[in-house]
């Protein structure tokens, strides 16, 4: 999801790259889904700083080549992100935070360690220059020296966030801020107090994100290692030196110590959307004491034990840390929502129990749909179900329909299409199926099939009424939306056969997932939006976020029709070659737009014109020119890991191209050595990948000659070898005899 934001300050990054050994037991939650492959440490290849900082074409355009990805600690699929942020990195060190959202939100509780004593009020935090230089920013672990010369160490567990605060020698006193009444946006509901010498305790609200209120409640409470000299609250302009309470807008507590004897401050905290008793429970069993080093080891072997689950031989240095960058992104959200006791909020604000699943949040489906719920699929399979359970229970206590969006138990309502749909089918598809598929069934159907559906106050499939009456939608953003619909129609339609064999209710959905045949305008020969009556709006009008010539191939589930009524495969390509002059355009350029989920599926449309030579020319190309080991080296909005799953599939040479089928598109690997650890102790071995070598001139599969672009995941799921041979120069016979898969009536 992109959208214009305000101008920003954005810390100064770098990074080393020293490793760091960890060994320790594994997250009871990642055994049932993760084994340790070997001993390298992945995590320590991640740069977190990748995406954390933008290049766009103007201060109110940034979202076109910035990643918003932020450089602090994180726990896969966890609570917490302990980080400066994207949008107000100069408050501190915040307790949560989406990855790659386009627009402020969240940064609740920000944490600042300054030199000495309190003098004034910090009111919103602002002005304190607290630009720092990163000594090391890896999975689980981040390290920077700010500019007053505290040394600030930050790692994370699932629920907890821990720090330690070294002073310079020279500092005599060192004081830790901690904002209750701030976040990265607007917000009034706050109450902080100070419970003992060295603890805290509060509550916020969550401001807004996109522009709307957030609804959500979060439940703070945090210790020091050690008892405080002075400390107290303030409230706007106002200091209250001694104060144990502090509420409202721009408040927050102080604590002072005594650091003359140079012993760093550990601090830790813990949250929780339900209560201040459940933050205390998550507190004490995720992180009962006071070692740092410790935590930081078994987070970091946490991260391992998910990072391992592809490991990548050959490549460039930057290459591979690219590439577990990325896989890094893909396995940080969706984000845990039950406490350790299992309870949570749910959409009708209301306390539930989690009972033999966990509950998941951050729900970023427009932009997930398209990659990173297959790769998590693939990769945790528990958790991908886990996520799709959580998605039932969301339509069941918000008014029966699915949801596009969701913060914390909020339907933010952004976005288009019936996104929730695609994901449950594809999570199906790609082997997550540990749900009530029964269930999914009808919710999904309650969405497509009746009109009003909400969830929340947010209404499944605006328009609705519209689509079942005349196949398209004049209404608000028309042919974008009635796309995203039909892809929704074909997952639901899939589905439908693949859990239950039901061929009707999948014949119903596949027919209905053919109305972007009422977009077609013979006489422009590209997709067009409609007027009520029927006639042609003016071409531009109705495209969400690109332009007609970027939408004109959302139609995945059947390219064949697509490109055979434009006039067959020549014209295609001619088309798709147009559309690659550019790589980096803006919402509103004709031209192939690598940072935004409209273009994901676009260079594999190459396998349906009879010339996958250049699918797998542009997707090197993309990779290429498009992504760097940089903090400005992402081309758009990672988008809670969509944009990091695209890349790793690029570099695996396998898409998910089709909504709710199981299978890839091919195009090159470019790693000489890939084993991905699939569920139930398989193994998927792709070999004679290459970082200089882009073409493929044969494949083979278990020793069987393989020359076809596509393969299903049911040939994968049980492991294998993909055997490829790759040259500098393109074959343009490969994989030109059978066609890749397309669904027509």
């Amino acid at each position: 999801m992109k959208l214009t934001l305000r101008k920003y300050h954005i810390l100064s990054l770098c990074i080393a790259t020293s490793i760091i050994g960890c060994k320790s037991n594994q997250d009871s939650s990642v055994a049932n889904d993760v084994n340790i492959q070997n001993n390298n440490n992945y995590a320590s290849l991640v740069n977190t700083t990748i995406g954390s900082k933008g290049k766009g074409v103007s201060d109110t355009e940034l979202q076109f080549e910035a990643g918003f990805t932020f450089p602090g600690a994180m726990y896969p699929f966890g609570m917490v992100q302990f980080t400066p942020t994207f949008f107000a990195a100069d408050k501190g060190f915040v307790v949560n935070q989406l990855s790659g959202a386009g627009c402020p939100n969240m940064g609740n509780f920000p944490t600042l360690p300054i030199t000495g004593n309190l003098q004034n009020s910090p009111n919103n935090m602002k002005g304190l220059n607290p630009s720092s230089t990163i000594k090391k920013a890896v999975a689980g672990f981040y390290e920077a020296e700010l500019n007053n010369g505290v040394i600030a160490d930050l790692t994370v567990t699932k629920r907890t966030g821990m720090a330690r605060f070294t002073f310079s020698k020279n500092d005599k006193m060192g004081t830790v801020l901690i904002g209750s009444g701030i976040n990265a946006n607007k917000m009034s509901n706050a109450k902080i107090t100070i419970t003992g010498p060295n603890s805290c305790e509060g509550y916020a609200d969550g401001g807004s994100f996109c522009g709307s209120p957030t609804g959500y409640m979060i439940y703070f409470i945090a210790e020091f290692d050690q008892d405080a000299a002075t400390s107290g609250t303030w409230e706007g302009n106002q200091l209250h030196n001694g104060a144990t309470v502090g509420k409202g807008e721009n408040s927050g507590a102080f604590f002072t110590f005594n650091v003359s004897e140079n012993k760093p401050v550990q601090y830790k905290f813990a949250i929780s959307y339900v209560s201040l008793a459940n933050a205390k429970e998550n507190l004490k069993a995720e992180n009962p004491d006071f070692d740092f080093d410790k935590t930081k080891n078994e987070t970091m072997n946490v991260w391992n034990s998910y990072l391992s689950r592809i490991e990548v031989t050959g490549g460039t240095n930057d290459e591979r840390t690219q590439f577990y960058t990325h896989l890094y992104h893909s396995l940080v959200h969706p984000s845990i929502f039950n406490d350790v006791n299992g309870e949570y909020i749910g959409a009708d604000n209301k306390i539930y129990k989690a009972d033999g699943y966990d509950y998941y949040t951050a729900l970023s489906n427009w932009d997930t749909y398209r990659s990173q719920t297959q790769l998590i699929s693939l990769l945790a399979p528990k958790v991908t179900s886990d996520i799709v359970t959580s998605h039932l229970k969301f339509a069941e206590h918000s008014g029966g329909g699915l949801p596009r969006w969701v913060l914390a138990n909020f339907a933010t309502g952004i976005m288009q299409g019936d996104p929730s749909a695609i994901v449950i089918a594809n999570a199906y598809a790609f082997g997550a199926q540990d749900f009530n598929k029964k269930q999914a069934l009808e919710i999904m159907r309650r969405g497509a099939e009746v009109p009003g559906t909400k969830t929340q106050q947010v209404t499944t499939r605006p328009f609705l009424e519209q689509y079942l009456d005349k196949g398209y939608i004049y209404g608000g953003m028309g042919a974008s939306i009635a796309l995203e619909y039909t892809s929704a129609d074909f997952a639901i339609g899939q589905f439908a056969l693949q859990a239950f064999q039901d061929h009707t209710l999948y014949k119903t959905y596949k027919k209905r997932a053919q109305n972007w045949k009422h977009l077609y305008n013979s006489k422009t020969t590209w997709l067009n939006s409609k007027f009520e009556d029927g006639s042609w709006k003016p071409q531009g009008d109705d495209w969400r976020e690109a332009t007609y010539k970027n939408y004109f191939w959302m139609v995945p589930y059947n390219l064949t029709s697509l490109i055979d009524t434009i006039g067959g495969k020549r014209v295609a390509e001619s088309r798709l070659d147009t559309l690659f002059t550019k790589l980096n355009a803006t919402y509103y350029q004709d031209w192939f737009a690598a940072g935004n989920e409209p273009d994901f599926q676009i260079p594999w449309t190459y396998n349906w014109t009879g010339s996958p030579y250049k699918t797998q020319a542009i997707v090197r190309r993309i990779l290429h020119e498009s992504y760097q080991n940089t903090a400005n080296g992402l081309p758009g909005n990672d988008d809670l890991g969509a944009m990091g799953a695209w890349y790793v599939f690029a570099d695996l040479g396998l898409y998910p191209m089709i909504p709710g089928v199981g299978g890839f598109s091919i195009s090159s690997p470019v790693f000489s050595k890939i084993k991905i650890h699939l569920d139930h102790d398989k193994t998927l071995q792709i070999t004679g990948g290459s970082n200089e070598k882009t073409y493929i001139t044969a494949l083979k599969f278990d020793g069987k000659d393989w020359n076809n672009t596509w393969i299903s995941y049911d040939e994968l799921k049980n492991g294998g070898e993909l055997s490829f041979q790759l040259s500098d120069q393109p074959n343009k016979t490969w994989g030109t005899k059978t066609p890749p898969p397309s669904f027509d009536h």
